[in-house]
């Protein structure tokens, strides 16, 4: 027997894992729009790109000396040109339990074609032994897993008095998770996850060390113009200072800055974190005591609070079915998990999205399930 069909729905049932919600009470015709059809490299343009830059470093909390800069094609992007720059000069222990980070590994293997490659890896829903993470090596990890929902449970395995250079994919971490800057040299996002932003753009984050990398070391393989970080032996300033390396869009900067006011105008990234971290509770106590849904994380310590994806005890035709009722409702859009994961949900937790709405959306699923499960 079905339960009856809720009548509260979701005020915003956007739950993407990316481009993610918008943040509660965006309004596109608040935003600061005086940069458009001004040219980025005119005052104006390097302000309002200097603003974001500035910004995001003093919200994140970034140590001394850390620099932010804004780069092309999103956290891919960002991804790519740490890795073709900086890889090289040491051994590279590579970390993965999902499609993202494997992809880093087959680019390291397949493109770069590094010899001295260290395979650390576990299968969806688990996290790696990365007490095998040595620290005369370069390491490459993702903290949050967004196509496994499984994420780090702290950088404890990243030492100290490391050698080489730790790498951060973090683009559905950062802002929604704690990061120990100290422990990480390159540091990856996109404004699209956490934030909410918009599509295209990335963010790298480098420690001093990693710009004595960039510095110091010159790749044998040519680097295209894209992917140049450095002219003439010295990091290239103005990608740190707004001056980027191609057109960005100043519609994006515009909406990415409204996006950190509201970080700010919420008390901060703390207020950020424990927003997502009271999502995930809503998910949390949904599954607890619901025997036909659980966490494709199998350790509640490392389950993601933004891309939280979950297994359902349906087949992939119910399955389907299940998603379609929820989107014909209008009560859920774009949960399915991503292509390349196991089968299941994955729903969005992270601040932009309003605890009220995940509320509203459990006796939904519930429903969804038994209309499935008796048709």
């Amino acid at each position: 027997m079905s339960s009856p069909q809720p009548t509260i729905k979701p005020t915003t049932p956007n739950f993407s894992s990316g481009p993610c919600a918008k943040r509660p009470g965006y309004d596109i015709n608040k935003l600061d729009l005086s940069t458009l059809g001004r040219s980025h490299r005119s005052n104006i343009g390097k302000n309002a790109l200097q603003q974001v830059i500035t910004d995001t470093a003093e919200l994140l909390g970034l140590p001394e000396g850390y620099r932010v800069g804004i780069v092309p094609a999103s956290d891919t992007g960002a991804m790519e040109m740490i890795m073709w720059s900086m890889l090289g000069p040491r051994a590279v222990d590579i970390c993965y339990w999902e499609s993202f980070g494997q992809g880093w590994y087959a680019d390291i293997t397949k493109q770069l074609k590094l010899p001295n490659v260290n395979e650390i890896k576990a299968d969806y829903g688990q996290l790696p032994d990365l007490t095998q993470v040595k620290p005369e090596n370069d390491c490459i990890f993702t903290w949050n897993g967004t196509t496994s929902g499984v994420k780090v449970e702290n950088a404890d395995f990243i030492s100290d008095n490391r050698e080489g250079l730790t790498i951060c994919d973090a683009t559905s971490a950062v802002f929604a998770m704690e990061m120990p800057w100290e422990k990480l040299d390159v540091t990856t996002f996109s404004w699209q996850k956490v934030l909410g932003g918009e599509g295209g753009h990335g963010v790298i984050i480098l420690s001093p060390r990693a710009v004595e990398r960039l510095e110091s070391y010159t790749p044998s393989w040519p680097l295209p113009k894209i992917f140049r970080l450095t002219a003439d032996g010295k990091l290239i300033d103005g990608i740190f200072t707004g001056a980027t390396i191609n057109t960005p869009s100043m519609l994006c900067v515009a909406d990415y800055q409204d996006a950190l006011n509201w970080v700010k105008s919420i008390g901060g990234v703390a207020a950020s974190i424990k927003k997502s971290q009271d999502n995930l509770a809503v998910l949390s106590s949904f599954v607890d005591n619901n025997e036909w849904i659980n966490f494709l994380a199998e350790k509640e310590s490392s389950r993601s609070n933004t891309s939280v994806c979950l297994s359902v005890n349906l087949s992939n035709d119910q399955l389907k079915q299940f998603i379609k009722l929820l989107t014909d409702k209008e009560v859920a859009f774009d949960i399915a998990a991503y292509k390349d994961a196991p089968s299941g949900l994955r729903i969005w937790c992270g601040s932009t999205v309003e605890k009220s709405d995940l509320e509203a959306l459990m006796p939904w699923l519930t429903w969804a399930y038994q209309t499935v499960t008796n048709a």
